[in-house]
């Protein structure tokens, strides 16, 4: 981007008053002053603008130069219109200003506005423009208003002086339905000849009405264009936002059918785990229960099938333990002893010699303990008694 330093010098003479530029040629000025304001600041930041007037009372400077584009518009509300233009004066003190500017590396234009005869010699602009090429300062020069082949031919003298690698330029504009403004945006005032080309040009529609962004002028409003921007931006940035989110949740409803089996699976997975503890425990009622069966069963003796099948697990369980083996022997002959003679188990227990051998054999029994051997004499009495009682019985019958 081109970094400079423009001086803009206003035609506020008499002749400005005419109506052959809508409305006026001073209104279509100022209107054309704002465009390239907005323009050369817009084009790059550091870029300073400052406007004097040639007419009136004498030369009049309104704004050095300065990058507050606000300031710089506001300064030509209070021109008046009157008097003769002195072009040579005003290209002077245009030229001193800049001479005096803060950033020396800024390149040096300014743009003149000639709408009214100019009563100078060729010779003296010609000076004029040699003085300016000799000091690099750039002249643009926009003539417009009143048609004169002697004014047109000063002012190429006067630009043929000062040029210098094509970097000045001269636009006449004749009167018309286009406003100045429309004019200029595509002459080389605003395309010039560096990178900021492009940029003058967007600035200019922009600034030229229509062309708003926002439908607000950043020129006259530049707070509320820069809410609206950042506004804009944060609304985007949104957009952006959702659309990826919801990019994102379709991306997952695409694979959901796949997980959401697999997740079927490791649900089945975990069942079996959580509920380990009381398929443990059904188990173990089971087998009390089949125990208890069994048990049940041995006891009761219902059918010879169920004494066989008892037989045979006996066998298999005495094989593997004596202790175990004299315990179901007993059981069986209790069994037996129901359908036969219910005295024989009476006589069994009334053998303390063949009680205490089992329960010698018995782990952790003695059977020289005194308790072991009341509970034998116990038995022993109740199995007399009953006996007698059987006999007593039976003598009853006969």
């Amino acid at each position: 981007m081109v970094l400079e330093a423009t001086m803009i010098c206003i035609d506020n003479s008499e002749w400005m008053r005419n109506g052959d530029y809508s409305p006026t040629r001073f209104d279509a000025q100022k209107d054309a002053v704002s465009l390239i304001c907005g323009a050369k600041t817009q084009a790059n930041p550091e870029n300073t603008v400052g406007v004097l007037t040639m007419a009136g009372k004498g030369v009049r400077v309104l704004v050095t130069p300065t990058s507050d584009l606000g300031k710089i518009l506001a300064c030509a509300h209070g021109v008046e219109v009157g008097g003769e233009m002195n072009l040579a004066a005003g290209i002077q003190v245009a030229q001193l200003a800049l001479k005096h500017r803060q950033n020396k590396k800024q390149q040096q234009r300014i743009i003149v506005f000639v709408g009214s005869p100019v009563k100078y010699d060729k010779k003296v602009l010609e000076l004029i423009g040699r003085k300016l090429k000799k000091n690099s300062v750039a002249l643009d020069i926009v003539n417009f208003g009143e048609e004169d082949e002697e004014k047109t031919e000063k002012l190429e003298a006067l630009l043929a002086a000062v040029n210098n690698n094509d970097s000045s330029h001269i636009v006449h504009v004749p009167p018309g339905p286009s406003a100045l403004s429309d004019v200029l945006i595509s002459t080389p005032i605003f395309t010039g000849d560096g990178e900021g080309a492009s940029g003058y040009v967007a600035a200019a529609a922009a600034a030229a009405g229509g062309g708003f962004e926002f439908g607000v002028d950043p020129n006259l409003d530049p707070e509320l264009a820069l809410a609206l921007r950042v506004s804009m931006e944060e609304e985007r940035a949104r957009q952006e936002a959702a659309a990826k989110k919801a990019a994102e949740e379709a991306g997952k409803g695409e694979k959901g059918e796949p997980s959401t089996s697999q997740d079927a699976i490791m649900t089945e997975n975990v069942d079996p785990g959580t509920s380990e503890p009381e398929k443990k425990t059904h188990d173990l009622t089971d087998d009390e229960n089949a125990l208890l069966q069994q048990a049940l069963a041995m006891s009761m003796d219902d059918s010879s099938s169920t004494v066989a099948v008892r037989d045979t697990d006996m066998s298999d369980a005495s094989a593997d333990d004596h202790d175990l083996q004299l315990a179901l022997q007993l059981s069986v002959q209790d069994g037996k002893g129901d359908q036969s003679n219910p005295n024989d188990a009476n006589n069994i227990f009334a053998d303390q010699s063949y009680m205490s051998s089992v329960l010698a054999q018995l782990p952790g029994v003695d059977p020289n303990d005194p308790a072991i051997k009341d509970l034998l004499a116990s038995m022993q009495n109740q199995s007399e008694k009953k006996e007698e009682d059987s006999e007593s019985k039976e003598e009853e019958k006969k």
